[in-house]
C-alpha cells in the first residue's frame, strides 16, 4: 500500500529536476448549502525558471470534488529566470470538515545555499462554522515574487503582505521539517523573521550571486476565543494563541553583488508619488478597472523595469522613465474577495540587477459601495463601524463629469499617519452603474482634535495630497461643506 501511494506522487508530480522557485496558495469560502456541503476556491501560483514547467496540488483529507476553475496562467515570466503562473481550483466538500493540500516534488534551481533540495509545501484548510463571524474561516492573503534581490553588502527589509479578511492576527514563521511542511526547513542564515511578517538581511559581502530557498508558515489566530462547529455539530474552541489554518509562502532570495552605494533612488531603485504606500487597502467594484500608478527611479542605472505578483489577468503597462500601471479588471466571480498584488521595480546597470523594496497592496472587491478599513496601516484615517451611503439621493454630491464608455479607473488607497491623530472616520464612495455622467463621492465622518473651525485649511491639504499621491489629479478640490461634509471634485477629459 505504501508503494502505490508513492507511485501515485510520483505521476501526479509533473516537474522533476532544479528549477523550482517557490510556491503560495489562499483559499476562500465560497457558499455552504442547505445540505451541509460546502464549496471553496483555492488559488496557487507555482514557480519555475522557465513557463514550460507546472506542477499539481494533492488533497488528502475531506477533498470531495474537484473542478480546475483556471488551467495554470502565466502571471510574470523573467525570460531566462523564472516564471510565475496562477491556478485556481473550486472543491464541493459534503460536509465542512477541513482538509490538506500538499505539492511536492522534484528540486529547487541549483546552488540553493542553504541546503534545501526537494521542495513540499502544505496548506492546511478549515472551513467549520466560525462563532465570531458565522461563516466559514478564509485564509490571510499574501502572495509574493518568485526572485527577491539584494545586493550583499546592504542591510535590507522584506515586510510582507500579510492580510487577513476575518480581521485575524496574521503571523509568519519559517516552516518545520518535523510537520513535514518542507524537505528540508532549513532557515537562510542571512535572515532573520519577525512574527508580524517582516524578513532582514544581514549583509554578507559576497563577491557572487547566491540564491537561498525562503520557506515560510503564514498562520491566522483569533483575536478572541472562537468556537469553531462542523456540519455534525461537533465543536472545537479555538484561543489567541491557536492557529486557524495555515498557507505557504516560498521563493528565493538572490544575495547578489555588491552595490556602490545603499542609498535607495540611486543603484537601488526607489518608489516615488503616486505609488502606493506598503500593505495600502484598495478598493474596486466589479467590472471596472483599478488602475495601481506606479512610479520608480534608480539615476545611476541604465534601465528600470517592474515585476510583479497578482492576479493572472492583470496588465502592466510601462509609459517610460520608471513610470509604470498595473490595471486590474476583476469579474463578478470575485466580488467580496480580497486579493494580494505585490511589485518591486529592477535596476539594471551593466548587466547587474538590483531590486527596490518590495511594495504590496490588498484589493477588495465589491459590488458598487467602497468602505476602506485602514486601521491597521497606521493611517490618518481609521475605520471602526463600516458605514453606506444610499443609493438616492447620495449625501454629498460632485459636479465633475467624465464620458461613461470605459468606465473610467479608480485609485483608492490608505491614509498613512500624520500628526495630530485622527481616530472613528468612516470612508464610503459611490458611482452610477449606467448614464452619461460619471460622479464620485466622498463622505467622511472625522474625529480629530483638529478644530473644523480654525485648521479646515490643514485638514483640507492633508486629506488632497494624499488623495492626489494615491493617483487622483492635481486639479481635484477638496471642500469643507459643513461640520460634517467634506467634498472631492475632479473633472477628467
Amino acid at each position: 500500500m505504501m508503494l502505490s501511494v508513492l507511485l501515485l506522487l510520483l505521476l501526479v508530480s509533473g516537474s522533476q529536476g532544479s528549477h523550482f522557485l517557490g510556491t503560495m496558495m489562499t483559499y476562500y469560502p465560497k457558499e455552504t448549502n442547505a445540505d451541509g456541503s460546502v464549496s471553496v476556491i483555492l488559488r496557487y501560483k507555482v514557480n519555475f525558471d522557465s513557463c514550460s514547467y507546472n506542477d499539481q496540488w494533492v488533497c488528502g483529507g475531506n477533498c470531495g470534488n474537484e473542478t480546475q476553475t483556471l488551467a495554470l496562467t502565466k502571471v510574470e515570466e523573467v525570460t531566462g529566470e523564472w516564471c510565475q503562473s496562477e491556478g485556481i481550483i473550486t472543491r464541493l466538500l459534503p460536509n465542512n470538515t477541513g482538509f490538506e493540500t500538499v505539492l511536492a516534488g522534484g528540486g529547487w534551481i541549483n546552488n540553493i545555499q542553504n541546503g534545501v533540495s526537494s521542495w513540499r509545501a502544505v496548506t492546511d484548510v478549515e472551513l467549520r462554522n466560525r462563532s465570531d463571524i458565522g461563516k466559514p474561516n478564509t485564509s490571510p492573503q499574501t502572495t509574493i515574487l518568485p526572485a527577491l534581490r539584494v545586493p550583499s553588502n546592504c542591510p535590507r527589509n522584506i515586510d510582507l503582505l500579510a492580510f487577513d479578511p476575518d480581521g485575524d492576527t496574521v503571523k509568519c514563521r519559517y516552516g518545520n521539517t518535523s510537520d513535514s511542511e518542507c524537505n528540508p526547513c532549513t532557515p537562510p542564515s542571512v535572515l532573520s523573521l519577525s512574527p508580524s511578517c517582516s524578513l532582514s538581511f544581514s549583509p554578507t559581502n559576497s563577491s557572487t550571486e547566491l540564491p537561498y530557498a525562503v520557506q515560510l508558515v503564514m498562520e491566522d489566530f483569533p483575536t478572541q476565543s472562537i468556537t469553531l462547529t462542523q456540519t455534525n455539530g461537533l465543536q472545537e474552541v479555538k484561543t489567541t494563541i491557536d492557529a486557524i489554518s495555515k498557507i505557504p509562502l516560498q521563493f528565493v532570495l538572490k544575495v547578489g553583488l555588491p552595490v556602490p552605494s545603499c542609498t535607495d533612488g540611486l543603484y537601488l531603485p526607489r518608489f516615488l508619488s503616486p505609488t502606493p504606500d506598503n500593505r495600502a487597502q484598495l478598493y474596486i467594484p466589479v467590472n471596472q478597472a483599478l488602475e495601481i500608478p506606479i512610479r520608480a527611479e534608480a539615476t545611476a542605472s541604465q534601465s528600470t523595469e517592474l515585476l510583479y505578483s497578482g492576479p493572472y489577468n492583470v496588465v502592466k503597462t510601462s509609459w517610460g522613465s520608471g513610470n509604470f500601471s498595473l490595471t486590474w479588471r476583476p469579474s463578478v466571480t470575485e466580488a467580496g474577495q480580497s486579493h494580494p498584488i505585490c511589485f518591486v521595480a529592477q535596476a539594471n546597470v551593466s548587466g547587474t540587477f538590483y531590486h527596490s523594496d518590495l511594495r504590496c497592496v490588498i484589493v477588495t472587491v465589491g459590488n458598487t459601495t467602497f468602505i476602506e478599513d485602514a486601521s491597521t496601516a497606521g493611517p490618518l484615517l481609521t475605520t471602526t463601524t463600516p458605514m453606506t451611503l444610499p443609493a438616492t439621493p447620495p449625501l454629498v454630491t460632485t459636479v465633475g463629469t467624465v464620458p461613461a464608455t470605459p468606465p473610467p479607473v479608480t485609485t483608492l488607497g490608505t491614509v498613512p499617519a500624520t500628526p495630530p491623530p485622527v481616530t472613528s472616520p468612516m470612508i464610503a464612495a459611490t458611482t452610477p452603474a449606467s448614464g452619461p455622467q460619471y460622479v464620485i463621492a466622498l463622505n467622511m465622518k472625522i474625529s480629530t482634535t483638529l478644530s473644523l473651525e480654525n485648521d479646515s485649511d490643514t485638514i483640507i491639504t492633508l486629506i488632497k495630497n494624499k488623495l492626489i499621491e494615491k493617483g487622483l489629479p492635481s486639479t481635484i478640490t477638496v471642500r469643507l461643506l459643513s461640520s460634517s461634509q467634506v467634498v472631492v471634485t475632479t473633472a477628467r477629459p
